[in-house]
Parts: C-alpha cells; sequence; structure tokens
C-alpha cells in the first residue's frame, strides 16, 4: 500500500502530530480488511494486534486512539486521498481496456442526521473485474450530473464502453466521453422527454418483431429464491431519429423489457431505453447493461452488507467521504485476493475478511508485506 504515502497530512498547519499518518492510514486498512467497520473497531483491532504491527511500523507514538482515528479522517483531504487511491486502483487493471465501465451513484445513509442529508458518492466501476477505478463526492446543493465530469476527468478511461443511468444521460456527458477516447452507453427516462417518446416509438411492437428477425435481438432468463426473471434485449442502428448534433457520436438504440415472476404472480413488463457511441450485437448489449446492474448486488449490497456502510453514523466534516473511501480500498484488496481459491475453494468476501483476522500469513500476503522470520 504504497500509495497511502502520496496523502499529504492535513496537520502540518498547527495540528498535534504524534501518529504517522501513513501509519494511521495502514493501520485503517489493515482493520477494514480485518472485518472492522468503525472508527472505535478499528482503533480497538489495533491495540490488540499491536505486537504485529510493530513488525512492520514503528508506531513511536503508540497506537492512536478511536478518537484520533476519527479525527484524522475528518480533517483528511479527500482529493487527496482519492489522487492516492486512484492511482493504486489504475495499476490493477490494464491502461487501455475494452471492457465496460459502470458510473453509479449510492447515498451512505448514516452519514445524515436531523440538520444534513446523507452523502451521495457517485463511483466508477470496471466491471469485468469489479473494481472501483474512483469515486466524487456529489455536492450537497448538487447532484450527479455535476459529480460525473469530475469523476471522468481524473480517470483514464481509453477503450471503455462507460455505462451511465439516466441521470447522467446529458449531451456534455456524452461529448466529454467521447474526447477522452472512450464510448458512451446511457439509460434514457423522464428526464429527457423527447429522446424517450422517440424511443419508445422506435421500439414498438411491430418495431421489435421486425428485429428479432433481424437477428438483432438476445434474452437471458435465470431462476433463484422462487423468482423468475425474463430479459429481452434489442438493438437499432440511430438512422436519424437522434441527433447527432445534439447527442455525439450516437450509433445505437436499444431497449430491454423485463417480466418478473414471483410464485404465481408475474410484474407488468419494464422498459428501459438507450444510446450508445458504439454499434454492438444484442448480445454485447445486453451483457454490457446486465454488468451495470450486477454493480448494485455485487459491490452496493456487498458495502451495505459485509461492511455495514449505511449503518456507519460518522458524520462529521470529511469522515464518511473518507471512511467509505477506506472500504473501497479494502473491496479492491479482496476482489483481486485469489491465494485462498487452491486450499478453501471460492469463497465470499466476509469470510476472506474473516480469514485475513484470524491468520497473520494471509493478511501479510493480501498487504503484500514481506517480513522476516523473527522480526
Amino acid at each position: 500500500m504504497s500509495c497511502l504515502s502520496l496523502v499529504d497530512d492535513p496537520r502540518r498547519a498547527g495540528y498535534a502530530r504524534r501518529h504517522d499518518l501513513q501509519e494511521i492510514l495502514t493501520m485503517a486498512v489493515c482493520a477494514v480488511l480485518c472485518d472492522m467497520n468503525t472508527f472505535e473497531e478499528i482503533a480497538f483491532w489495533a491495540q490488540s494486534k499491536e505486537a504485529w504491527l510493530r513488525r512492520f511500523l514503528k508506531l513511536e507514538g503508540g497506537i492512536p486512539s478511536h478518537d484520533t482515528f476519527n479525527r484524522v479522517f475528518r480533517i483528511l483531504n479527500p482529493k487527496s486521498f482519492e489522487s492516492a487511491f486512484r492511482r493504486w486502483a489504475g495499476g490493477l487493471v490494464p491502461a487501455v481496456s475494452t471492457g465496460s465501465l459502470a458510473v453509479d451513484g449510492k447515498t451512505i445513509r448514516g452519514s445524515g442526521d436531523g440538520e444534513n442529508r446523507p452523502i451521495h458518492m457517485v463511483s466508477a466501476f470496471a466491471t469485468e473485474c469489479g473494481l472501483v477505478l474512483g469515486q466524487e463526492k456529489v455536492s450537497d446543493k448538487s447532484n450527479e450530473i455535476t459529480a460525473i465530469p469530475e469523476l471522468l476527468d481524473n480517470l483514464l478511461i481509453r477503450g471503455y464502453l462507460v455505462c451511465i443511468d439516466a441521470m447522467g444521460c446529458q449531451s456534455q456527458i456524452a461529448a466529454k466521453i467521447l474526447a477522452q477516447k472512450a464510448d458512451y452507453l446511457l439509460a434514457v427516462k423522464g428526464n429527457q422527454p423527447s429522446l424517450q417518446v422517440m424511443l419508445q416509438e422506435r421500439f414498438g411492437l411491430a418495431q421489435r418483431e421486425a428485429l428479432q428477425q433481424a437477428g438483432q435481438y438476445a434474452r437471458f432468463s435465470e431462476e433463484a429464491h422462487g423468482r423468475f426473471v425474463w430479459q429481452e434485449f434489442w438493438v437499432a442502428a440511430n438512422a436519424g431519429e437522434v441527433d447527432v448534433e445534439h447527442w455525439p457520436g450516437c450509433k445505437m438504440l436499444g431497449m430491454v423489457e423485463s417480466l418478473r415472476m414471483v410464485g404465481d404472480k408475474a410484474s407488468a413488463p419494464e422498459r428501459r431505453y438507450y444510446i450508445a457511441s458504439r454499434a454492438m450485437p444484442a448480445i454485447d448489449f445486453a451483457k454490457a447493461v446486465r454488468a451495470h446492474w450486477g454493480i448494485e448486488n455485487g459491490v452496493h449490497w456487498m458495502l451495505d452488507v459485509n461492511f455495514q456502510e449505511d449503518a456507519a453514523t460518522v458524520r462529521k466534516d470529511y469522515a464518511a467521504d473518507n471512511l467509505s473511501r477506506l472500504k473501497r480500498i479494502v473491496l479492491n484488496l479482496l476482489k483481486t485476493e485469489t491465494a485462498t481459491q487452491a486450499k478453501f475453494g471460492k469463497i465470499s468476501m466476509r469470510m476472506k475478511r474473516k480469514l485475513a483476522a484470524w491468520e497473520d500469513g494471509y493478511r501479510e500476503a493480501m498487504l503484500g508485506i514481506r517480513l522476516a522470520h523473527g522480526r
């Protein structure tokens, strides 16, 4: 975790510096990896593992209290922390990718109180490996429309298919993605009413049947826990229906229809519409859309259930923003770790965190720590 040395110490101007910042951040990463989710738990874990930590940290000021962890993360510049995180995360995936990049937002519900709204984070995920490449906090007086361009500005997205929900369906965002040598796949809803109406007409019943006969169609179905889901996908070339002056580079239109059945009760069909700057067969369109949807279960659900992100009640200053980023660092570590498969087979993220807490050797391997015997 050498990237932690790149984070600026916010205590230089008048703050006491009993504890080294890089050591504080290293202890926090280790503790979260070991199934600790709050500053109180992080400090308690560090105290219990002091002998192990002293094998590679000086700890001249001893182990920080949970108030110290909390205070440091409150004043830590999230831009500096994010810059170090992006530099590290960027080294985990190829610089040029042909995969998809899902840009999606998540509200950290416990970070709000009676006076302040919960913070909302927009993150970019490399869907093929499930890694978080960066995140941006949405300003209290703004929304994802302003946060998404800031996030994209600081990422190397060349070659990706960037998939964004309807909030990000804006012509300036489409232009920015193209300028960065990537392609876009944008969901279209009521915030673009004329575009939505045109797509509804383009994918009417007769038009869908014609596309299906032409092979511009894919279908998926899955069954789990008494629920059956059908998903059908259609694609069509942009034959002038979408103005490329307003939506630069638009080459393809798409529609998804979903139907769920629980027991003997079927839901009403749900339709979603898309525009894209990359022409692709229906099967590739389906894979990109499904990969984006998978972020909800593969990342957001995991952060809430395994990392208790929504339950975290840190609210002051930058604490919630930085704690969220800390958990995504650990999520990336867990996603890229494969050493356990030879011994245990495929195990869950939750069990990986448990194992990291139990076994020093496994934790050291995860963190890339090389310790001499008996040091």
